[in-house]
């Protein structure tokens, strides 16, 4: 949540931070601003609304030029997104700025501290508090990176935050606690982002700062200290990935190309991790020897929004074919809520990013009570891959579109492969066990052809993307598919929709059923396929416009439906695989066709870093 970048080096500084916030974007787009040294003046550009306007009201080039640089793009968490509330926040003598990710906790005790000793406030703003705090460590300081140390010592919070001063030009200040940042190297010249994606253009040698971590950046050198002032000896990392991965390419949108990749990301998520000969999966970066696992009596997957649903497939498939007894649960609530674990449980968390702010909590919080904590991610580096005892990534590469499309498939994929190895350690044979991984192999192919139906998805799309409210009706695994394209479908076209259990809509929801309601239902054949027909009865016999997902060849759904998807057969524990991809078009084409910002939804952000 929130996007930062800085540069010292001996190039121009400022188009070299503003390309790089616009592939941060995704983060925050509330308002952004940039400040710089010109000659020896601190110059500081912010603008409400994203960074195109920021963009537009930068001087000329020669009025604004230096060789140090910081940029920010706000998510708002204190303070309405406006001009005066958006990053970089300055100190009383306009000397010195800072951009910052994350909370301060006790901002309004130390606000009124500070004005008690004369600071003039101007912004509503817990990061201005920052900026004035180190102002008054400055007095008494020798250098602007003992002030920032001095003065993050009475923060509560957390906090990604870079600092550049005008009477100290050649040096940035970075420090991170709980919050992202990167430290990119070059040939002299360094770069600091919250995301890699900001600055893999320019370098793939990389410092993930970690908590309590201080950097003093200039040009030709570094030095990283903790708060004790004691040097750290960081570990420089190699991103694996180049710049296309981060570009549209030939496609309108970010979320339709990540929605067009996924038989890729999804053959990515099990290549290498299958074992044909024994029928199982690998993986090994669980690091849980076999006889650890075996003793697994409860599993608690722990996730926010998409993540979660994610969470909510892996509870039915592994209850199904290991069977253990598995909770999934919001992040937001397992760490306030006192959950129950004991020796025998397993915790997994869940986060596209890694650094999910309730997550990481959650996944702090069962560490304490003794848990072994595993997580499944797409981030190398994050601050989850990090903390976690182990666990998977997903390898789904970069994803932009802040409604997540191919990170959700990527983490269902892993689930299954947990699934397939601790049901090949309890109860189902080998020949068993390679029918799962055979018929997960031909998924990819399988998402193929329902991503050929694009063309018709537009059209259905096209007929209720007037409508004000929709409902997604699906059973047994199929059941949080459809709370998932309920959500894609509010996140980016802000149409009012609710994914329920089909047999529950006649317990409530289907008074809100009339000729205008569109009701989009999961109708694939397996075992409760006649019970679902009977629930489709139900809302076709109100009246309600019913589009079906359905298997290839079922002509049965065509009478009572307005519209039927057709997807290929396969097993019922990785039917959500496919049917997720019709929902995620069926979201992204109604979005589209209101000419919504696809990639960019209002109020959302990429990565939750706050909670």
């Amino acid at each position: 949540m929130c996007g930062i970048v800085g540069y010292i080096g001996k190039r121009n500084a400022l188009p070299i931070v503003i390309e790089a916030l616009k592939r941060l974007e995704y983060r925050g787009y509330d308002s952004s601003g940039c400040a710089l040294i010109h000659g020896q003046e601190l110059q500081v550009y912010k603008r409400q609304g994203k960074i195109v306007e920021l963009e537009r009201s930068l001087p000329e080039p020669n009025k604004c030029s230096g060789t140090v640089a910081i940029a920010h793009t706000r998510w708002a968490t204190h303070g309405e997104p406006n001009e005066t509330n958006a990053h970089p926040q300055v100190d009383c003598s306009r000397g010195l700025a800072i951009v910052h990710n994350g909370i301060i906790e006790n901002y309004k005790l130390l606000k009124q501290q500070l004005i008690e000793l004369g600071h003039t406030f101007v912004s509503d703003t817990d990061t201005e508090v920052v900026a004035h705090l180190i102002e008054q460590y400055r007095k008494t300081e020798p250098s602007l990176e003992d002030a920032v140390r001095e003065a993050l010592l009475r923060v509560d919070g957390t906090y990604g935050l870079v600092v550049l001063a005008q009477d100290e030009p050649d040096k940035l200040v970075a420090v991170r606690k709980g919050s992202p940042l990167i430290i990119g190297i070059g040939d002299s010249e360094h770069f600091l982002a919250s995301d890699v994606s900001a600055i893999v253009i320019h370098t793939k040698h990389v410092i993930y700062l970690q908590d309590g971590e201080i950097c003093s950046i200039r040009r030709e050198n570094f030095e990283i200290t903790n708060m004790r002032r004691e040097s750290v000896q960081p570990q420089v990392s190699v991103v694996d990935w180049d710049i296309s991965a981060i570009e549209k390419g030939d496609f309108k949108h970010f979320m339709l190309k990540e929605i067009f990749e996924q038989p890729q990301t999804v053959d990515n998520a099990f290549r290498g991790r299958i074992d044909e000969r024994n029928g199982t999966a690998r993986l090994g970066g669980l690091n849980l020897p076999p006889q650890e696992l075996r003793k697994i009596r409860r599993i608690h997957l722990v996730a926010c929004g998409t993540s979660y649903h994610a969470a909510l497939i892996g509870k039915y498939m592994i209850e199904d074919m290991a069977r253990i007894p598995v909770h999934a649960e919001y992040a937001s609530e397992y760490r306030y809520r006192n959950p129950i674990i004991d020796e025998d449980t397993l915790v997994f968390v869940i986060s596209q990013s890694g650094e999910t702010a309730d997550t990481l909590a959650a996944l702090r919080e069962a560490q304490a009570k003794g848990a072994s904590v595993l997580g499944i991610t797409n981030v190398v580096g994050s601050t989850i891959a990090r903390e976690s005892n182990g666990g998977s990534y997903i390898h789904a590469g970069s994803e932009i579109g802040v409604a997540s499309t191919k990170a959700f498939t990527s983490q269902v994929t892993i689930l299954f492969l947990l699934a397939v190895l601790l049901g090949r350690q309890r109860n189902f044979s080998t020949t068993l066990g390679l029918d799962y991984i055979h018929e997960l192999q031909q998924i990819p192919l399988k998402i193929e052809s329902i991503l050929g139906q694009n063309g018709r998805l537009r059209e259905i799309a096209a007929s209720i993307k007037d409508s004000r409210h929709a409902l997604y009706l699906g059973r047994g695994i199929n059941y949080p598919v459809g709370l998932e394209g309920a959500l894609k479908l509010k996140e980016i076209s802000y149409i009012h929709a609710e994914g329920y259990p089909a047999a529950e809509m006649k317990h409530g929801p289907i008074a809100l059923i009339d000729e205008q309601m569109p009701v989009v239902a999961i109708a694939t054949k397996d075992p409760l396929y006649e019970k679902v027909q009977t629930n489709l009865e139900e809302v076709r016999s109100r009246k309600a416009r019913l589009i079906t997902i359905a298997t290839k060849g079922d002509r049965d759904v065509e009478r009572i439906s307005e519209h039927v998807i057709y997807i290929p057969d396969t097993l019922q524990n990785l039917q959500p695989l496919l049917t997720v991809i019709p929902l995620q078009l069926l979201a992204y084409h109604v979005a589209d066709l209101k000419g919504l910002d696809v990639d960019q939804p209002r109020n959302l952000a990429k990565s939750v870093t706050v909670e």
